[in-house]
């Protein structure tokens, strides 16, 4: 078979017993460029931080009563203090007892300190590593407030003849797997009876809007825009009954191709608070019917209404003198019809109805495009909680690092895996990552020449064959060979060991990638393999672990340190960036 490759200089060779030849996977000078969490942040943001490690360079600005955990003499790094209970948290007792049936005895410390501030409905932003169980953190809360809401308006409107009134979670994820998962994971708290507490839907791939009105909708921004679009008939509606908005891996979904639908989702259902906020100053609940009218009718109409939104609240940030009242926010016209004002006038002071959370495991801060100052920027007022391990070294996680050349590649990644096998438990896990598809195919071969049997995870699989991959993997166990499409929020119980056969190009997929181990309270290894072109990121990584640093501290921001790193990366390589034809 004849493969092209391109300039990641990934050389195949034919295989040969001993096998003496591997891919040099160069990597590419790419890495992410990003610096602690800032000591100072604007006055309105309130930091929550876990009980931390001496010598963490994080502020707090305020603590977390319930996360008691890893204080002297206690060895949990990942549960919080045995006094500490979903029901001390404000949980229900049908909710406390779903948890407990489904296996959840103890809150983690990130749930712990995550849960009273979304009960209360504020924003949240929760930062934390992987594998603390952030899913949760947002779940049960909202399930706990949905299940209530809809428990009083039904006894409420029963006495007075009405139908109860209805309350929408939103959660966005980047891909489809990660809302199947959502999905999966929300509907495995049931009550007594053995049905979910609450009816889920994922609105993603092939699954369109649900017919049956849902209490939470799991999906992706393209889906969700695109399934509510004025020709749909559903927007005004559906905006009017979302109350809380979760927005899953946000460091992603705040940049790249995602920010754009994200911030236009944001701004639409900030247009909607901001309508009935002036409805309820004025008291003019007639309104109600004139102002949905009043929504843009078209995509066009509607993103030049959304962009004054965004314009205005920039400027409003700059210019804190402007004090128009929101009931300005509309008027008549002499038609008698409603009619917006310039946006620009509109103060942001306006009666709040929908929650806001963000949940990512990397959030870097430094820049003014990164996601988290994206974030401080538009919730300003959010609460931030922290997990004690963010960017940094877990204690549960033990790595090796091995230098390896274009000789000696085959053989330490052979070695690597069957000596895990040989030392693993009944079912073992095994992830080994490679940066490209072309390299996840190539490690394939290598380890089933070898004699080990390997599942593939790439983006050239369709759905289907990767769900079932992923299902195979949690269900048998084995060697699980990809690309970063399964670095990220994907939840596979029991990953006992991480290989990077290809060392990751950035400290942010490097995080990513060993988050796959030591998760949920539970120990795990990785094993790094790297060339010399990886030595500068391979130094500033385990120099940051050295120092009880987050990884991103070892990265700086000038240009000098990037242009070392592209050029080391570059004089590897020149000479054969150009597409070559290798016969395997």
């Amino acid at each position: 078979m004849i493969l092209y490759r391109t300039s990641s200089m990934l050389h195949f060779y034919r295989l040969s017993s001993p096998t003496k030849h591997f891919s040099k996977f160069k990597t590419s000078s790419s890495f992410f460029s990003s610096s602690v969490l800032s000591s100072s942040y604007p006055p309105g943001v309130h930091f929550i931080c876990l009980n931390q490690s001496s010598g963490r360079p994080f502020k707090g600005f305020s603590t977390a009563a319930t996360a008691v955990a890893d204080k002297k003499g206690s060895s949990s790094t990942f549960f919080a203090d045995d006094a500490v209970s979903w029901n001390s948290l404000g949980l229900s007792d049908r909710l406390s007892g779903a948890l407990e049936n489904s296996g959840f005895g103890r809150p983690s410390i990130v749930q712990a300190s995550s849960i009273a501030p979304i009960l209360s409905g504020k924003d949240v932003v929760i930062a934390a590593e992987t594998g603390s169980g952030k899913t949760h953190c947002y779940l049960v809360p909202l399930i706990d407030k949905l299940c209530a809401a809809l428990d009083g308006s039904e006894n409420t409107n029963a006495d007075e003849g009405l139908a109860p009134s209805h309350r929408l979670s939103v959660v966005l994820c980047p891909n489809v797997l990660l809302c199947e998962q959502v999905v999966r994971m929300a509907n495995g708290l049931s009550g007594d009876d053995g049905e979910p507490l609450l009816r889920v839907a994922a609105v993603c791939g092939r699954q369109g809007w649900p017919v049956d009105k849902p209490d939470i909708i799991v999906s992706t921004p393209a889906a969700l825009l695109n399934n509510i679009e004025p020709k749909k008939g559903r927007r005004v509606d559906f905006i009017r009954v979302v109350k809380y908005v979760v927005f899953d891996e946000a460091d992603m979904l705040l940049n790249g191709s995602f920010q754009n639908q994200v911030i236009r989702l944001i701004n639409m259902l900030r247009f909607d608070e901001k309508q009935l906020s002036q409805m309820n100053k004025s008291g003019a609940e007639k309104l109600m019917k004139k102002t949905n009218d009043s929504l843009p009718n078209s995509d066009s109409e509607d993103e030049q209404y959304l962009q004054n939104d965004d314009t205005a609240e920039r400027e409003e940030n700059s210019e804190s003198d402007v004090d128009v009242d929101v009931g300005d926010l509309t008027e008549e016209t002499k038609s008698g019809s409603i009619q917006k004002k310039d946006w620009r006038r509109v103060r942001k002071s306006y009666e709040r109805s929908k929650q806001y959370i963000f949940v990512a495991a990397t959030l870097p801060f430094n820049g003014k495009k990164t996601a988290g100052a994206v974030l401080k920027h538009m919730f300003p007022d959010a609460t931030w909680v922290s997990g004690n391990y963010l960017h940094c070294h877990n204690p549960r996680l033990k790595e090796k690092w091995i230098e390896v050349t274009v000789d000696t590649q085959v053989d330490t990644l052979i070695n690597a895996v069957k000596e895990h096998f040989v030392c693993g438990t009944d079912i073992s896990r095994t992830m080994v990552f490679a940066n490209t598809v072309e390299a996840v195919e190539a490690v394939a071969k290598i380890l089933e020449t070898a004699g080990i049997e390997c599942y593939r995870y790439h983006k050239d699989h369709s759905l289907e064959e990767r769900a079932n991959n992923l299902v195979n993997f949690r269900e048998k166990g084995g060697v699980f060979v990809c690309t970063d499409a399964a670095a990220r929020g994907i939840d596979i119980p029991n990953v006992s060991h991480v290989i990077q056969a290809d060392f990751a190009t950035s400290a942010v997929d490097f995080l990513h990638r060993v988050g796959r181990t030591a998760r949920a309270g539970q120990y795990g290894l990785v094993t790094s393999l790297y060339t010399e072109s990886n030595q500068d990121l391979v130094d500033a990584i385990r120099q940051a672990g050295k120092l009880g640093q987050p990884v991103e501290t070892a990265f700086s921001r000038k240009r000098s340190f990037r242009n070392k790193l592209k050029k080391r990366g570059s004089s590897k390589v020149r000479g054969t960036s150009t597409v070559e034809m290798v016969t395997v």
